[in-house]
């Protein structure tokens, strides 16, 4: 075996970006994804300054920045469309160094495959034992097959609600937000070509899909307020995904052996505090660097040092906010909505700094 070979298993957000961190400190890298081709279905995502500082690391962070759009304001409403709270980009940049940036997933995981070699990239290969590599790593999504093998038991559980996501062209929009209801949640951001990223969640049982997802957001948002109707109007039936939310519980550890579990197969979160991708870049950056300078094993035991704890904080932030979100019964949605209202939007923003002040 080659001293620094790694074999990445999975081709999303976090391997790409693994074998991209890796092969800049010179390792020789292949990534095995199972799909036939790279690539995910898939409509926006939120790239928080913590997640373009890892970028700027894979000397990317310009090319992903051309790629998206700075949410100039967002916030949160009530279902009456009122406003409980609102921030601006100019102070997240102001407070964090980077904007908050909303570019597609395809676009992103474009830019990472494109930084990695052809004959590094191996598709339509499904990786069901640990590979035969020095470092191996298993970034094969929520439902990781590595996961199951090296850690019997651990899978993601039901958030206790489901998500509806879509893109819409709707160029007349300039502002995100969330609106809160009672069990259900809308929300919406612009992003490049006029088209709008929106998503939905309800409270419901876990598997309970509708025949025509479609006409199932309109029974439930089409009398919310503005813009959310007009939103659902120019929405393709087709442009609808739907899936039930999951988050994972801990792992005793991020690293078996000489196996490293990076991004949802190692912390599979809500969405709730957009950090899904942002948590699977740092992963990337943070494992490259400490298996890099230190060899393996000790850069795999620093690698769980640093990364297992912080993200698995991240994991039970997003839960939490998840449940206020979702949040039902009256009198709990009334408590819910006048906090939201008297907290200041900077210590919102200051609440978040462990997360996105990150930084090796």
């Amino acid at each position: 075996m080659i001293e620094r070979e790694a074999v990445i298993v999975g081709g999303g957000i976090g391997g790409l970006a693994a074998a991209v961190a890796l092969r800049r400190a010179g390792w020789e890298v292949r990534v095995f994804e199972r799909a036939p081709e790279f690539g995910e279905i898939g409509a926006g995502l939120s790239l928080w300054p913590n997640a373009l500082r890892a970028l700027a690391r894979l000397g990317l962070h310009e090319q992903v920045l051309a790629l998206g759009t700075v949410e100039a304001h967002g916030g949160v409403r009530d279902r009456r469309g009122r406003w409980l709270s609102r921030t601006s980009a100019g102070e997240v940049e102001r407070r964090f160094g980077h904007p908050l940036v909303i570019v597609r997933r395809a676009d992103l995981l474009r830019v990472l495959r494109e930084a990695l070699p052809d004959d590094a990239l191996c598709a339509g290969t499904e990786i069901t034992r640990v590979p035969d590599a020095p470092l191996v790593v298993a970034a094969d999504g929520a439902a990781s097959t590595l996961r199951e093998r090296l850690y019997p038991g651990h899978r993601p559980r039901y958030a206790g609600y489901t998500a509806w996501r879509m893109l819409t062209p709707f160029p007349a929009l300039t502002e995100g937000a969330v609106t809160w209801g009672h069990g259900e949640r809308f929300g919406f951001t612009p992003m490049t070509d006029g088209l709008v990223y929106c998503f939905a969640t309800a409270s419901v049982p876990p598997g309970s899909f509708a025949d025509d997802e479609y006409a199932e957001l309109l029974r439930r948002f089409a009398g919310w307020p503005q813009p959310i109707p007009a939103l659902l109007a120019a929405t393709a039936p087709q442009a609808v995904l739907r899936h039930d939310i999951t988050d994972l519980p801990p792992l005793p550890s991020f690293v078996h052996g000489r196996v490293a579990f990076l991004g949802d197969a190692a912390h599979a979160m809500t969405p709730n505090l957009g950090q899904g991708a942002c948590q699977a870049l740092e992963d990337a950056v943070t494992l490259a660097a400490c298996v890099s300078e230190q060899g393996i094993p000790a850069g795999l035991a620093r690698y769980d040092r640093l990364r297992r704890r912080h993200t698995q904080a991240v994991v039970r932030r997003s839960r939490r906010l998840g449940r206020i979100g979702q949040l039902s019964w009256p009198p709990a949605v009334y408590a819910r909505d006048t906090m939201a209202r008297l907290v200041p939007a900077e210590m919102t923003l200051r609440a978040m700094t462990p997360i996105l002040n990150w930084g090796m």
